[in-house]
């Protein structure tokens, strides 16, 4: 009948029963969950991109690509491994391991076994386990358990950076298809925010490097002691770089072996003033190698063979001659911890550029030394010709006036005084031809004079670059004539000892270096202005000095000035100090 409707209770033809409709909408909701699950996944990813690109300094956003990545393919750990130009780990940037986990497992891994099969051939790899691929040698004592595992190479300008690791995906599933998909297409976009993050690095590393030349630059104009400003070229460096220990030797001895005139950061002072030969060395390694050097490991490098152990708990390092002219002036040394990152090619060259310009800056200075050496030189012919043809002629015309007056004189104290008085001219002439002779030495051989007062002065100036000033000298007396040949020997060892003391271990900023004698004997006096001596600290140097003075029958003295630093006396007596050697 039209207009009828019949009932049925679902299982006739046509019709779908309850439990296909079940089915049905149960399917629909897994393909809904499905698209919404791709939605989402889709969403982190752009998410993941966009966080990754906001960054610039670099290491953030490895550490960004490595956290995002774990995120996406919902994994326990993962890790960013970049490679050098070894075809190794230069960097390994772990995530999900706790720095106790870490210090624990030990020494980071360099891209062997089954981390370097990405590198050997740069495909995505994902294992269910990756303790069965050919390649696996296990983990090292304390590493977290790992099962499954998912690795895609990181491309940037058509060369590989490196490797994206992925493990222990959650809840005991593997890593499927799409993972590897989604990770692959953010390895892609991380390679253009690590281009972009290195090219800033970059252009942010040259504006650090021109405003330290321009900071160094400042400093020579400015008439600042070389000692300064190499100790501001070594922190510049130091704090560019990020570096724990920094160096700066200087040739010596023909370049046969280098000084470490300059020492900042940690265990400094063993390596500051070390004497080192130059095979041997990681300075000499440098300068004959012509160009910046690098070690991953500077406590074991076997380039180094000679010195004391100073090197422990260092790592990573470099090295770059100082060459002006073709001419080596110097190397700067710089050292990270053993957990630090190896220094990077986009690091060394500005370094080695920077060294270069503090090499020609150290020209200058020398350059500059030298064009005041000869104004001084000059200025002391000028003092000698003075003296010597005007003061010594009018006191000599002095005294043979009072000489002749003697005979006019009748009282025998009032002759008396004006004998006295031509003695004293005489005593007065001998003292001028003797500072005239010390201000002469200059012109005789190499080495300067013969004379005590040349000595003296020869050692004052040659202790002048390694202090990075030229000490004050005074001189008094008959020192050419009254002091003999031993006690003067003697005399200019002991300076040149507590010289090149205050340059080694006082940080003196000032130093006054008197030489005297009164006909009786003779005193030698070095004071500074630097740390002093530690209370009971044992210096076998100074006890040589002692012994020195002990052997001429005088005594040394140590004392600190009111202002701080250390005053050093050393007299003998003249009478018979020939004799007593």
């Amino acid at each position: 009948m039209r207009g009828t409707v019949h009932h049925t209770d679902g299982d006739g033809p046509g019709h779908l029963s309850r439990m296909q409709l079940d089915d049905l909408l149960e399917e629909l909701q897994v393909r809904i969950d499905a698209v919404r699950g791709t939605r989402d996944r889709i969403h982190g990813l752009l998410d993941a991109v966009l966080s990754v690109g906001r960054e610039l300094e670099l290491s953030e956003v490895l550490k960004r690509i490595t956290e995002a990545a774990m995120l996406l393919v919902d994994a326990e750990y993962g890790a960013l491994g970049v490679i050098g130009e070894d075809g190794k780990l230069s960097q390994f940037i772990p995530v999900g391991v706790t720095e106790e986990q870490a210090q624990a497992i030990g020494v980071l891994p360099k891209g062997r076994g089954l981390l370097g099969e990405l590198i050997r051939n740069p495909v995505p790899l994902r294992l269910p386990d990756l303790s069965r691929h050919p390649s696996s040698e296990g983990f090292p004592p304390n590493h977290p358990p790992m099962r499954s595992f998912l690795g895609v190479p990181i491309w940037v300008r058509d060369e590989v950076f490196g490797d994206l690791y992925l493990a222990e995906k959650r809840e005991g599933k593997e890593f499927d298809s799409e993972d590897e998909t989604v990770l692959s297409t953010l390895a892609a976009s991380a390679g253009v925010a690590i281009e972009n993050a290195r090219l800033y690095e970059e252009a942010r590393y040259r504006q650090r490097w021109m405003e330290a030349n321009a900071e160094v630059t400042r400093a020579l104009l400015s008439g600042v002691g070389e000692r300064r400003v190499l100790a501001l070229i070594v922190e510049l460096a130091r704090t560019i770089l990020s570096a724990d220990l920094g160096v700066l030797a200087l040739p010596e001895d023909g370049g046969e072996s280098f000084r470490m005139a300059v020492a900042a950061g940690t265990d400094a002072e063993q390596h500051r003033g070390l004497l080192l030969p130059r095979e041997g060395s990681f300075a000499g390694a440098a300068v004959k190698a012509g160009e910046g050097i690098t070690s991953a490991d500077v406590e074991h490098d076997p380039r180094i063979t000679v010195g004391p152990p100073r090197w422990a708990g260092l790592g990573p390092a470099v090295a770059v001659p100082m060459v002006a002219e073709d001419v080596p002036r110097g190397v700067l040394l710089l050292a990270r911890a053993k957990q630090g990152q190896p220094f990077a090619e986009p690091q060394i060259a500005p370094l080695s550029a920077f060294a270069a310009q503090a090499a020609i800056a150290m020209e200058l200075a020398e350059r500059r030394r030298d064009a005041e050496q000869i104004t001084l030189l000059e200025e002391r012919d000028r003092i000698a010709r003075d003296l010597h043809d005007l003061a010594i002629q009018r006191l000599f015309a002095t005294g043979m006036t009072l000489q002749s007056a003697t005979r006019f004189v009748d009282h025998p104290k009032a002759r008396e005084r004006l004998l006295r008085a031509v003695e004293d001219l005489d005593a007065t002439i001998k003292i001028i031809r003797s500072t005239i002779f010390g201000l002469r030495a200059h012109e005789n051989e190499p080495g300067g004079g013969d004379g005590l007062r040349s000595r003296v002065t020869q050692a004052v100036q040659d202790v002048a670059s390694a202090l990075g000033f030229t000490p004050m000298l005074r001189m008094g007396g008959l020192l050419d004539t009254d002091v003999p040949g031993s006690v003067a020997d003697e005399a200019v060892a002991v300076l040149r000892e507590a010289l090149s003391n205050v340059a080694r271990h006082a940080g003196a900023t000032s130093v006054e270096v008197a030489a005297e004698t009164t006909g009786e004997a003779f005193t030698l006096s070095v004071v500074d202005d630097g740390s002093g001596i530690p209370e009971g600290s044992h210096h076998s140097g100074l006890q040589n000095l002692s012994e020195r003075a002990e052997r001429l029958g005088g005594e040394l003295r140590l004392g600190a000035p009111s202002g701080g630093g250390t005053r050093l006396i050393w007299r003998v007596p003249l009478n018979g100090a020939g004799t007593r050697i």
